[in-house]
């Protein structure tokens, strides 16, 4: 079994989204896990997650794309 690790979190879906397709550009599998309320979408967080294997070029990727 392939654990995963957790490399993104927010409350903007269509940020999480961009940050998805980067990921599955630089050909990182990855998962989106919405726990965002469905009445109240200010609560709760999108999380994406990439297999453990993939973490650091993933956080590494993630991190080059929000500071430029």
């Amino acid at each position: 079994m392939q654990h995963w690790e957790k490399v993104f979190s927010t409350r903007v879906f269509s940020e999480a989204s961009i940050v998805r397709g980067m990921l599955e550009e630089n050909n990182i599998p990855v998962q989106l896990l919405n726990k965002q309320d469905s009445s109240y979408p200010m609560f709760g967080d999108i999380q994406l997650f990439v297999p453990a294997a993939f973490s650091v070029t993933a956080k590494e990727l993630i991190n080059n794309t929000l500071l430029n």
